[in-house]
């Protein structure tokens, strides 16, 4: 290479590195719909994020699609408004429900991801004549399927209550167009793969499009992706698995009984108006909720045991500020969309690493700042050893400090000269300044109080009675009618049939 050429080569590369980046692309540049570019203008949408202008463009050319790209980017409508622009050639305004047929069906593994998803897409839909619906468990079936009988377009469903309609008759598969699996890691880690397997079998098994987006990808996902897509085309904006880089991620090193002193003291200390905080069990959702309630914080649990109803009301009181602290388990891990939330917590370290990714995503969508803690203990260890390994991140432990105003366990010790002092009859007790015992539940002080009873010397009792092993009067067995129950009575003697009395 000449010496020319190489000063070209250097020349080109200084210019390309000085160019300024290039600009998001916008909405109104794609061939979408007037109708829909209408909806996506009323959501204060102008331009797409990352994997919105790389998936959109695949999606409406046909292409089976395998999208990976963190939590808070706007998969939603990454899949969904493509979609709708190639059904919008279907929209009618007749109201016979043959006219509706489902087209497009998303599936989705928890209740609140699907109603979040379905809500988005009539927000994108609402200017056509694209009917909409979304079924989920845990309410009551006979609204759904009047709405599935009325026809609908695009529906959105959890695979146990699909199976259910299915069964029930109350919906047709058989004119689906376009699948799409929204965060099917989940769906086969909470064991959906015999549905989504049974669901697929009701679809047509021609020229079918099929979607998968999520923010993380395991061995077992791509293996579905290759049962079920053709040839798809591998769409992401980051390394799989990846966390959002807006997201400040906090690690503190703590013992397992101040951890709810220690989130109520990061709320305070960075001035947090609200937070998610993820424990791994109902119980223990349920049992934190009411602790922070006592801390004088407006909290709402989260969780399976709930109803429906109450698990959307919290959700719709936590998304308009009347609760301070949302306690909840990975139920809502996928499916809480709220925007500017500043902070997530993870008061137990998730069982499935990337439970993690899931979680801290709830934070810092939609390109905003937000901060995810973590508490970890020592029993901790391997735990967040898988998450440094999903996330390849070397994590670094942060001391924290309480003030030291809280009721300490007893650590009583006994004195070393405890056995050269004489016993108090008083307080009973030989030990140095001993606590009051409490007055019910079990000890948990290393301090055990001696009963008095034990320090007397032996002294034989004054009765003269012979001891029962001395006794010597034979022993008289008892009749046994006489141990008899007084309540049963005794068998009466009946002559012989034959001959009257006994022989002489």
């Amino acid at each position: 290479m000449t010496i020319e050429s190489l000063a070209c080569a250097a020349q080109a590369d200084s210019a390309a590195a000085s160019s300024p980046p290039a600009a998001p692309a916008r909405f109104d540049t794609l061939p979408l719909d007037a109708k829909l570019l209408r909806a996506v203008a009323d959501q204060g949408y102008a331009f797409m994020t990352p994997i919105q202008a790389k998936a959109i463009p695949v999606v409406l050319a046909g292409r089976d699609v395998m999208g990976a790209a963190q939590t808070g980017t706007g998969k939603t409508a990454a899949f969904s408004i493509p979609l709708l622009q190639k059904m919008m050639r279907h929209e009618n305004a007749s109201a016979s429900p043959a006219r509706h047929p489902v087209r497009a069906l998303v599936l989705a593994p928890t209740r609140e991801l699907a109603d979040q998803v379905a809500n988005n897409v009539k927000a994108y839909a609402k200017h056509s004549n694209l009917r909409v619906a979304v079924v989920f468990g845990g309410v009551d079936m006979k609204p759904q399927a009047a709405e599935l009988k009325g026809g609908v377009e695009v529906l959105i469903a959890t695979p146990g209550r699909l199976l259910d309609h299915i069964e029930a008759k109350n919906c047709v598969l058989n004119q689906v167009e376009y699948v799409v699996l929204d965060e099917a890691d989940r769906m086969l880690d909470i064991g959906f793969l015999p549905d989504l397997q049974r669901i697929l079998s009701y679809l047509p098994q021609g020229n079918r499009q099929t979607l998968l987006f999520s923010a993380t990808f395991s061995p077992e996902i791509k293996k579905l992706a290759g049962s079920y897509l053709q040839n798809p085309e591998l769409v992401e904006v980051a390394r799989p698995n990846a966390t959002a880089t807006n997201v400040e991620q906090v690690f503190l090193s703590v013992s397992e009984d101040d951890k709810r002193r220690v989130i109520v003291k990061q709320l305070r200390e960075r001035n947090i108006p609200q937070a998610i905080v993820f424990v791994n069990s109902k119980l223990g959702a349920a049992r934190l909720a009411r602790s922070f309630e006592r801390d004088n914080l407006r909290t709402a649990a989260l969780h399976g045991d709930k109803s429906q109803d109450e698990r959307l009301k919290s959700l719709a009181a936590f998304k308009a500020g009347e609760v301070d602290v949302l306690v909840a388990t990975d139920v809502a891990a996928r499916g809480i969309d709220i925007a500017d939330l500043p902070a997530v917590f993870n008061f137990d370290v998730p069982f499935n690493a990337e439970d993690y990714v899931h979680r801290i995503g709830r934070t810092g969508r939609a390109g905003a700042s937000g901060v995810a803690i973590t508490l970890v203990t020592h029993e901790d260890a391997r735990l967040i050893g898988e998450v440094e390994k999903l996330i390849k991140k070397k994590i670094e432990l942060q001391a924290v400090e309480l003030d030291d105003d809280r009721p300490r366990r007893n650590t009583w010790r006994r004195r070393e000269d405890e056995d050269e002092r004489p016993y108090d009859a008083a307080a009973g007790t030989s030990y140095a300044s001993p606590p009051p015992p409490r007055s019910s539940g079990p000890r948990r002080s290393s301090y055990s109080p001696r009963d008095p009873f034990f320090d007397q010397p032996y002294v034989p009792q004054a009765s003269n009675a012979p001891a029962a092993w001395e006794n010597t009067d034979p022993v008289v067995p008892t009749p046994s009618h006489a141990r008899m129950s007084p309540n049963i009575r005794p068998k009466r003697k009946l002559a012989a049939l034959l001959g009257g009395g006994p022989k002489a």
